[in-house]
């Protein structure tokens, strides 16, 4: 009796590369021409990545920055929640943060298309923020895969705990 492959569908980012990203952002603004004399900043304070300039451009372009530096450390943008600028005095602001975890909802649409377009046998389990995955076939899980990847989501997914 073959013994039943899985894995998990999740929706993780790893806080190391993204502070990477901050730092080399920051790195990028002070030295930068085009953002001297404007008060550009980029910063993590808690959960949130603060951005601030002197004008709501450049504000946006220490944002464009930053995430131009999440695409080449190989983060989604799609985990990244960004709020609108907000303008106070002389400060320009835009408050950030990292979406993780697969809401409810979300998991409950990939079990419908895993139910109703995946292969026969393939069973899908919530556990809690993430999706166990199960099936005695392995080319039945790498089929699963493949048409969640084809799916536009609005949140990031990866796939772990292969076994």
């Amino acid at each position: 009796m073959a013994s039943e492959s899985s894995f998990d569908i999740v929706s993780k980012v790893d806080r190391q590369e993204v502070d990477n990203a901050v730092n080399q952002a920051a790195k990028e603004v002070r030295q930068r021409f085009d953002f001297k004399n404007t008060d550009a900043s980029i910063s993590w304070s808690g959960e949130v990545i603060e951005m601030e300039a002197n004008t709501e451009e450049r504000v946006k372009a220490v944002l464009d920055v930053f995430q131009s530096k999440l695409i080449r450390r190989g983060v989604s943008l799609k985990a990244l929640d960004t709020g609108e600028p907000r303008i106070s005095g002389k400060v320009a602001r835009i408050t950030a943060s990292i979406k993780e975890g697969i809401s409810s909802e979300n998991a409950k649409k990939i079990s419908k298309l895993i139910r109703d377009d995946g292969p026969k046998g393939v069973k899908a389990q919530i556990q809690g923020d993430e999706l166990r995955v199960s099936s005695k076939s392995r080319d039945a899980l790498q089929t699963v895969q493949s048409l969640i990847k084809e799916q536009d989501y609005d949140f990031a997914v990866q796939f772990s705990n292969y076994r």
